[in-house]
């Protein structure tokens, strides 16, 4: 199945911009995260597809190959996705020259060095560790030389053996009319070697599969699709290759109380109508407190009110966002009889003052007397 174009992916324009990129990304991966659609394989396959073209486009030299020479000029590239690296990756030319080696002789010596794979972890984190940071223990299989056998592959007592077909230097020339390619063995893979007796441990592979534990340090700020690099801490390379790297993937959980956006957290604050109409003060909630917020007489339900400075530190500048209070008028239920004339009477009292007391009721009839009689009904 070809895959699909990294734009169309993430609904932007070629021509986007690096924030439009960002901002489509969040808002794609918020809808289709495996936190909110569980037991979902087409959502899950979207969040991936989601996070490889973020990739790739939000990384200028990737992003550059992909619009010259479309998904093979970003051939493994994809897979890890986040907004943010905290360390580079490898380039553009370093990409190609892995094919273009193996075609025309480029390797020195002849023979390849395989580099390890890189490998991810994902990381599940609460609201508040992200938001603080911390420094967390992880236990991840990788790949290590084999003990018997020394990482050769060849059984105890025995040695790889020169390939007889390219008498050992990884590489065989092919004649094709006035050309000569030279290529890849296709007995040695590269290696120069072969392996005769295999270790019955590793069965000639030279690594087999341990477990080891790593301390990975998460800076406070960091936000679902983040990902932390430890270089060389991926899997073992092969022939004397060096090591892949690893990279940890943050997946910050659903809270109760607080949704995050960028650096603001948002909140909803249900209030009594009393409240709303004769205005007080209310306490709520922030990641790091209590604070006290005034509410002004005749607030409507949907209004928000800014905390500044009580939102998410940036993990990217000295900048900290605010926390959003969106206020929702509560309907008081289970009314007693004495509590229903009460509210009948104030109902009556409201209605005499006409618009002076519900400016937006009177407006909207208004409006909808205009339309019956445009309509003529």
């Amino acid at each position: 199945m070809s895959k699909r174009d990294y734009y169309q992916v993430l609904g932007v324009q070629r021509n986007a911009s690096e924030a439009d990129i960002k901002k489509a990304y969040r808002r794609l991966a918020m809808k289709y995260h495996p936190d909110r659609n569980p037991d979902d394989a087409e959502s899950e396959q979207r969040f991936k597809e989601i996070n490889e073209a973020h990739e790739v486009l939000s990384d200028a030299k990737k992003r550059s190959a992909y619009d010259q020479f479309g998904h093979a000029g970003v051939a493994g590239a994809g897979g890890f996705g986040g907004p943010g690296d905290f360390a580079g990756a490898g380039s553009f030319s370093d990409i190609f020259g892995d094919v273009f080696g193996d075609i025309f002789g480029g390797r020195a010596g002849g023979r390849r060095s395989n580099r390890g794979a890189d490998l991810r972890y994902d990381l599940a984190m609460s609201l508040e560790e992200a938001v603080s940071g911390k420094e967390v223990k992880i236990r991840i299989p990788t790949l290590v030389d084999c003990q018997f056998c020394g990482g050769s592959g060849a059984k105890p007592g025995t040695k790889p053996q020169t390939c007889p077909t390219c008498s050992g230097t990884g590489q065989v020339r092919m004649q094709q009319g006035f050309f000569s390619i030279q290529q890849t063995c296709p007995q040695c893979r590269g290696t120069g070697q072969i392996i005769v007796e295999p270790c019955g441990h590793c069965r000639g592979a030279g690594r087999v599969q341990e477990s080891k534990t790593l301390s990975v340090k998460v800076p406070a700020g960091v936000d679902t699709g983040d990902r932390i690099r430890l270089a060389g801490e991926g899997e073992r390379g092969e022939q004397g290759g060096p090591p892949g790297d690893l990279y940890v993937q943050v997946q910050v959980k659903e809270h109760a109380i607080f949704t995050r956006e960028g650096d603001d957290l948002f909140c909803e604050v249900p209030i009594g109508f009393v409240t709303a109409a004769l205005g007080g003060e209310l306490e709520v909630p922030t990641l790091n407190g209590k604070v006290m917020l005034k509410i002004p007489h005749g607030t409507q339900t949907g209004r928000l009110f800014r905390v500044r400075g009580k939102g998410v530190k940036s993990v990217r500048s000295q900048g900290t966002g605010d926390l959003l209070c969106r206020v929702v008028i509560e309907t008081p239920v289970n009314l007693t009889e004495r509590q229903k004339e009460l509210l009948e009477e104030f109902d009556r009292s409201v209605r005499e003052g006409g618009e002076r007391h519900s400016p937006n009721s009177s407006s909207w009839l208004d409006g909808v007397k205009s339309f019956f009689e445009k309509m003529g009904f």
